[in-house]
């Protein structure tokens, strides 16, 4: 099998969340005839260990399910699974690492072991955290963690990475404003919602645009609904929104700031807000020193700015000390859309890169 097959393999049969059996099937039947050993730390993952006798191990991560979106390529390759598509280069992750386990099952001898691991909910839950959370990373010695994702923004091939901010901490914003309704001829009788609401949103730019341009954060609504009629005093407004942040202290003072304008807002206006912030994922924050001794063995590209997606590879940095790339696919659709696809012969960059790190004493 080529690193081409596999990827093609692997996106005709994108599952969701946890329940990948197809895939880890299919992963399972790839990497039992290797020289390691294949075994499950916890449901919705899948490792394989190459011991090379060594006391210490480093580990690579590839993300395995997919997202429900119908996809529309058109490709002879195209996914099986209605309504359900690897639009996010998951599928070329999983071929990059099983490269890579074919060329450590030929070698005699590293400067330490290498853990594989494949994992599920990436996009949902963050299948990562219950694999921290199963101590293979303790058992096996790790000592190091790397991962990468694809990214069509980047010129095709390149692998980059930047020290410190590289994906952001998100929270998804829900703000809930319960106001009174009354005809608009007799306002003075109700609680007006959508005002409430409209202060609310204006507060809260106001604030986020108070931290300096050198602080990387986003605060922004996409949604905003309120009111039933024309006539008729809005008793209700629902917004939502994200947060997005590196540094935790920069993400509580924005929470915070907050909870302070809803007070605010509810002492002006007599309504009630209710403001919820989902747990999310912490940001994906590159050590410095392991940043440098990589950069220094293996030059790659520096990016100047962080990305404000986010992605749950960070909880492997809550463990160990974990280094984030991206590889570059130039020119295509962007992704989580239904179009995307992508030029495979860029995947192996991605295991050529992967194998001089395993080959170099970290």
């Amino acid at each position: 099998m080529t690193i081409r097959d596999d990827r093609r393999a692997l996106h005709q049969i994108p599952e969701l969340h946890k329940s990948l059996p197809e895939t880890f099937a299919y992963l399972h039947q790839a990497l039992s005839g290797l020289n390691c050993r294949v075994f499950s730390p916890v449901e919705g993952s899948l490792c394989a260990f190459f011991d090379f006798g060594k006391a210490d191990a480093i580990a690579f991560r590839a993300d395995a399910d997919a997202l429900p979106i119908a996809e529309k390529t058109g490709a002879a390759y195209a996914s099986r699974h209605e309504g359900c598509m690897h639009a996010c280069g998951h599928d070329g992750h999983m071929a990059i690492l099983l490269e890579l386990a074919r060329r450590l099952s030929k070698k005699n001898g590293l400067p330490q072991n290498i853990l594989l691991v494949f994992q599920s909910a990436e996009e949902t839950t963050g299948g990562a955290k219950d694999i921290c959370d199963s101590g293979v990373f303790t058992e096996y010695n790790a000592k190091a963690i790397f991962g990468l994702h694809l990214w069509p923004e980047l010129e095709g091939g390149v692998m980059a990475s930047r020290r410190q901010e590289l994906m952001a901490r998100s929270s998804e914003v829900n703000v809930d404003i319960y106001g009174k309704s009354a005809h608009i001829a007799k306002a003075a009788e109700g609680v007006d919602a959508l005002m409430a609401g409209i202060e609310f949103y204006q507060k809260a730019m106001e604030m986020e645009k108070k931290l300096p341009d050198s602080v990387f954060r986003l605060l922004k609504f996409g949604k905003f609904q309120s009111g039933t009629v024309r006539n008729a005093l809005s008793a209700h407004t629902h917004m939502e929104g994200s947060l997005r942040a590196f540094q935790d202290e920069v993400f509580e003072e924005l929470a915070a700031g907050l909870a302070g304008i809803g007070r605010a807002v509810e002492k002006k206006y007599g309504c009630t807000v209710q403001l919820h912030l989902s747990d999310g994922y912490p940001a994906v924050m590159n050590p410095p020193e392991l940043y440098d001794r990589v950069q220094a063995a293996l030059p790659f590209q520096t990016l100047e700015s962080p990305s404000m997606t986010a992605e749950d590879f960070s909880w492997y940095q809550k463990s160990l000390p974990g280094l984030f790339f991206f590889l570059g696919l130039g020119n295509v659709p962007a992704l989580h859309t239904d179009t995307f696809d992508f030029d495979e012969t860029i995947l192996l960059k991605g295991a050529d890169f992967f194998e001089k790190l395993a080959e170099t004493s970290l």
